[in-house]
């Protein structure tokens, strides 16, 4: 038994796990108080249109709140491997865990999870974020890295995205990641206008901007599919490699793409050939509500009583007499 019991007095003795980002709360917080807000007034709405004012709202905050919250999700690219590699810097401990690599918009999270998670005396698990958006500086945050002593497979996975690295990617992730971003916010503004466009009964302009906000989306993704497609350096860990593919993030924002693409379309479709079925799906028909009223108001016979006590034949009229002054 060594001195240090095999480490090096240099590393921390507690390990630095990345802290909960409450930013992604916050936002499913607000857009589900949104929902719960309109589910209370759902009641208040009169007719059979309740559902579909309700199923409207719902659509339109899924979108928002999704456009919303993969700015600030770490995979939008993921990839896990499992190996035996070396724990620390200068030593031949070798441990067996969980290796992944998490790629967002503002940058790139590795975790390192032992199997077992207890291993060399040591709790194996971290989770350690690099960042890249603006205001932060990726080399920094590499070598707050090295002076905490944090275990070779996070420094290793994290050099391949560095300025100095060979693999010169560090440059295509970030300015994807940018620029995607910004029409991410581009799209989350049209979104907003969209609708604020259906509440005030503009359908046609409202169904334009749904349509640009299709557009927005796509375009992010397939900004981001640049970086991804580019040729890269392997990650080899020991034996094994680690690879990545889409994530979670990534594949939502296309669902949430798509879905706007064909509610535009179908609002537009729609407008064009049966904008009668367009009014009565945003319960603007008011012409059979109009004709029950009608129908309730006017008489059913033409001598009502209300005609016999309004209308009054001329012969009848009465003839007044005038006092001349």
């Amino acid at each position: 038994m060594t001195l240090w019991n095999g480490s090096y007095p240099f590393y921390p003795g507690a390990n630095a796990c990345f802290p909960f980002d409450t930013t992604r709360a916050v936002i499913v917080t607000v857009f589900l108080s949104m929902l719960a807000t309109f589910i209370v007034i759902l009641p208040g709405i009169p007719g059979r249109g309740r559902l579909l004012w309700l199923l409207r709202w719902v659509l339109g905050l899924f979108v928002g709140a999704v456009i919303l919250n993969v700015q600030f999700t770490r995979d939008w690219e993921t990839g896990w491997v499992q190996a035996n590699t070396s724990y620390k810097s200068f030593s031949h401990v070798q441990v067996n865990a969980d290796i992944g690599l998490h790629i967002g918009l503002a940058g790139v999270n590795v975790t390192l999870r032992g199997n077992p998670v207890k291993q060399i005396n040591e709790t194996i698990d971290y989770n350690e974020h690099f960042s890249w958006s603006f205001g932060a500086d990726y080399e920094r945050s590499y070598s707050e890295g090295l002076q905490k002593g944090l275990p070779s497979p996070i420094l290793y996975v994290a050099e391949k995205f560095s300025r100095q690295s060979a693999c010169a990617v560090h440059r295509q992730y970030r300015i994807a990641g940018h620029y995607a971003s910004a029409m991410l916010w581009l799209a989350f503004c049209t979104w907003l206008i969209s609708i604020l466009l259906f509440s005030m009964s503009i359908l046609l302009c409202g169904g334009q901007m749904l349509l640009l906000t299709a557009t927005l989306i796509l375009f992010s993704l397939l900004l981001f599919s640049t970086a991804r497609n580019t040729l890269k350096c392997p990650i080899q860990l020991g034996p094994v490699s680690l690879r990545t593919d889409y994530g979670e993030s990534f594949w939502l924002t296309l669902a949430t793409g798509l879905l706007c693409l064909l509610l535009g379309l179908a609002i537009l479709i729609l407008n064009s050939r049966q904008p009668e079925k367009l009014k009565l799906i945003f319960s603007l028909d008011r012409s059979s509500e109009q004709e029950l009223w009608d129908k309730s108001c006017l008489p059913a016979q033409p001598s009502c009583s209300a005609q016999d006590g309004l209308v009054v034949p001329l012969g009848e009229l009465c003839h007044g007499t005038a006092t001349r002054l």
